[in-house]
């Protein structure tokens, strides 16, 4: 039985005609074996032309490189007799931190010679293979310490011929281990503020009542009041199955004093063995060995979370070497030195854009932060800070203060850390990936982020009010109604067929979509935005002011929005609204691009048609010219009043209203995850002449009555001149479902796509949407990242990463008419 790690290179050695290749077809996948013949055979048309071996082995070694680099498991087809063929390629497994394992096929010399001479390729002599076998007898009593994890010697032929494969996982590999987790800090010793957080975490002794895992980053032990009791903890947890650990660099060097090694007695190492040496020598055996079985780290949840005491970047996930584990233990080094005469850490999360959560700990901070999908979670409890743990999925940081300073650090706490508040240029330029627990991993290409830099250096807001930008809205797909683009039924089916039982239609307000920050009073935007030159902000939906002095409207909308504060239990409130009239933030537009249309069309058109009735009046035949422009005169004079009904004057504030839907986020609350119903309801509280209220109306997709009276009641409402409606899920839905389908009316629809569009809806029902709804669906997610993260009181340039990639995102060349 050869037993051979998931992920290795395994050499097959052997002479020629030892039944290499026969061995390798019946154990392996032929996409797993690289043999040094089909090498040859493909620099040389002839796998035999002993001439070109240096090319194929070239060749052979960068194909077992690329594979190794993809983490795929490699068979080596070759005799690999010598010592200095060997060597490149366990140097090659080196290099790429994976294990290697040798399988030697030794048959007896004239069974090899037997075979070649049956073979009519192989026209070498039996000289040919009486040296291969020497240099295999050669090699046999040292090839163990060639570098091989393990040697697999099977010997004759029956041997061979009874041998069967099987694999191990990865030390590493626990990934069938989901979770839920609850990942802790370095704990130092510190077994009192341990048993506090367990506490506040749920723990009734070493289980959990909803059965989570306990994960701990390493660093259990040195410095701290009490490592025995911490250690009996955790070990306890781990042999009832409900924890598991990983090494850190302390417990790598407690472990090997206890073995009696040679090492520098510092860095809380004397309190640890002082502490241990009260204990009874049952008990510290007992350390040793749980200590003896510590991995550098672990890959769970399915490869989605990987869990190092140092950090690991992604190239070392799941890889086995001495330095992977350095890395996993200590990190990695500028090699330089700070003021305190200590090495100053490389930033390798900075730099991580793996798709795996890394958590891991080691470098003391004064609060756990997000970098790139990674959170270190030592926040100094021994130092006099906080023992920190991260629940998983939920993403919850749970954290309670040290009970004193237990051991005085060398450097105080946070000096490397960045300001939590301060924005930075390399947070958002070149090519990134944002993490969102609502849509996954999201892409923001470095062309898409310079563009959106360009819109946030020159016209934007102060980046610390740009807490959340909205996503863009896709319509339904095309109706096939006779005179419609878009209708309800579309929208309805496409929310049924995604499974989600209610809809709530909202009225579209045609005004300019607005994202509205108000504090209650300055001293709380100051101390929770940092911003102390007001008490809140109205900005578009790229981030720029909607006036030049925003004061007025802040004030006036803090008044009315009032009844807030109490009812949500908050002294601040983000709202998603919309300002209105249209014309008054978009005078300039309507003017150049609509007015300018309509009038010309006003004027040109009566007097094509006057001239084409006195032709037909005249017996010219001009029936179809003067049909048609009859028509586009009576569109042009539809186009002229679709845009004019959303225009009126506007005189400073006189005449602004603002229509709030949906109110984003608050104090300690994501509030963009509550049903709409709750929304509207709240919303409704406010009475001011400033607000305009939503309109709506709730729809359950399985009544057809009810699907009628929307429908019903959206046909009235564009009668009337309204935009049309939004139809949204009652309720957040999570997965690849639209979070709103625009549909709009059959006279707005000439703002968007011309006075006589009508003519053309044979041509415009074939608008592709596609782009436009990953669009919608990318950015709904960074939207919800960045509120849940201003909810739980991340730093403002986290809550500002999936800010600015919607921006980025914005500059995706789409079809703006849909």
């Amino acid at each position: 039985m050869i037993s051979l790690p998931e992920l290795s290179l395994v050499l097959l050695v052997g002479v020629s005609g030892s039944g290499k290749s026969t061995f390798a077809r019946r154990h392996f996948k032929p996409t797993q074996v690289i043999s040094s013949d089909f090498c040859r055979g493909l620099v040389s048309d002839d796998e035999n032309d002993q001439a070109a071996t240096p090319a194929a082995f070239d060749l052979l070694h960068h194909i077992v490189g690329v594979r190794l680099s993809r983490g795929l498991f490699t068979v080596v087809d070759a005799t690999n007799v010598q010592y200095a063929a060997r060597r490149g390629l366990i140097e090659l497994a080196k290099r790429h931190d994976v294990l290697a394992d040798a399988i030697v096929l030794d048959v007896p010399r004239e069974v090899a010679v037997e075979r070649n001479a049956a073979r009519p390729d192989r026209d070498f002599g039996p000289g040919v293979v009486a040296r291969q076998d020497k240099d295999l007898r050669r090699s046999l009593a040292r090839m163990s310490g060639d570098g091989f994890r393990r040697v697999h010697v099977l010997r004759g032929v029956e041997e061979i011929e009874a041998a069967q494969v099987t694999y191990e996982k990865a030390w590493s590999d626990l990934t069938e281990l989901t979770g839920p987790f609850d990942i802790v800090g370095d704990v130092h010793g510190c077994r009192s503020e341990l048993e506090t957080l367990l506490g506040e975490l749920g723990w009734q002794g070493v289980r959990h009542p909803q059965g989570r895992t306990a994960v701990f980053v390493g660093d259990l032990v040195d410095r701290g009041p009490d490592t025995p009791g911490v250690l009996r903890l955790v070990m306890d947890m781990v042999e009832a199955g409900t924890a598991i650990c990983v090494a850190g660099n302390h417990e790598d060097k407690l472990l090997r004093a206890l073995k009696g090694r040679k090492v520098t007695v510092a860095h809380g190492l004397r309190e640890s063995l002082d502490q241990l040496a009260a204990q009874p020598p049952e008990f510290v055996e007992r350390v040793r060995g749980f200590l003896t079985g510590l991995r550098s780290h672990y890959r769970l949840d399915g490869g989605r979370l990987v869990v190092a005491h140092a950090g690991l970047k992604e190239a070392y996930h799941g890889r086995a070497s001495g330095r992977v584990r350095a890395f996993a233990l200590y990190g990695d080094t500028t090699g330089e030195t700070d003021e305190y005469g200590l090495p100053v850490r490389y930033p390798w999360a900075e730099e991580y854009r793996g798709r795996a959560m890394v958590v891991y700990g080691h470098t003391p901070t004064i609060r756990a932060e997000w970098v790139n999908n990674t959170i270190c979670l030592d926040t100094g409890a021994v130092f006099g800070g906080h023992l920190t743990a991260l629940r998983y999925p939920e993403r919850e940081l749970v954290r309670v203060p040290a009970e004193k300073v237990w051991y005085e650090p060398a450097r105080p706490l946070g000096t490397a850390g960045r300001d939590p508040g301060l924005l930075d240029v390399t947070d958002v330029i070149g090519t990134r990936h944002v993490e969102t627990k609502f849509g996954g991993r999201v892409k923001v290409a470095e062309e898409n982020a310079a563009a959106a830099l360009e819109v946030m250096s020159r016209f934007a807001v102060d980046p610390r009010w740009l807490l959340y930008l909205p996503p863009t809205m896709a319509p339904p797909e095309t109706s096939r109604l006779d005179g419609y683009l878009e209708h309800p039924h579309e929208a309805f089916e496409e929310f049924a067929a995604a499974g989600v039982e209610e809809v709530v239609c909202e009225e579209k307000h045609m005004g300019s979509r607005a994202v509205a920050v108000l504090a209650r009073t300055p001293e709380v935007a100051r101390e929770r935005f940092g911003v102390t030159d007001g008490a809140g902000m109205v900005y578009t939906r790229t981030g720029r002011p909607f006036f030049a002095d925003p004061a007025p409207l802040v004030d006036r909308l803090r008044e009315a929005c009032a009844p807030l504060w109490a009812t949500l239990g908050s002294d601040w409130v983000v709202l998603d609204c919309e300002l209105l009239p249209w014309s008054a933030k978009a005078g300039e537009l309507i003017r150049s691009q609509y007015a300018s249309v309509g009038a010309a069309a006003r004027a040109a058109l009566p007097e094509a048609v006057a001239a084409l009735e006195a032709a037909a009046g005249r017996g010219l035949d001009v029936g179809p010219l003067l049909d048609r422009a009859r028509r586009r005169s009576g569109n042009a004079a539809l186009f002229r009043d679709a845009y004019a009904r959303y225009c009126w004057p506007v005189e400073g504030l006189d005449g602004i209203r603002v229509a709030p839907f949906q109110i984003l986020a608050c104090e300690g609350r994501a509030t963009a995850l509550e049903p709409h119903a709750w929304h509207l309801s709240t919303l409704a509280l406010l009475d001011s002449p400033l607000i305009t209220q939503t309109r709506h109306v709730t729809v359950r997709l399985d009544s057809a009555e009810s699907r009628a009276e929307a429908t019903a009641w959206w046909e009235a409402l564009t009668a009337a001149g309204g935009e049309g409606m939004v139809v949204k899920p009652a309720a957040y839905t999570p997965g690849r479902v639209q979070p709103g389908v625009k549909v709009r009316g059959r006279e707005y629809l000439r703002i968007i796509y011309g006075p006589d569009y009508t003519e053309s809806l044979d041509v415009l029902r074939r608008r592709f949407l596609g782009k436009k709804r990953s669009l919608a669906l990318r950015e709904y997610a960074l939207g919800l990242e960045a509120l849940a993260r201003l909810a739980d009181g991340e730093a403002r340039w986290r809550v500002h990463e999936p800010v600015f990639a919607v921006l980025a995102l914005e500059s995706e060349p789409v079809d703006p008419r849909l």
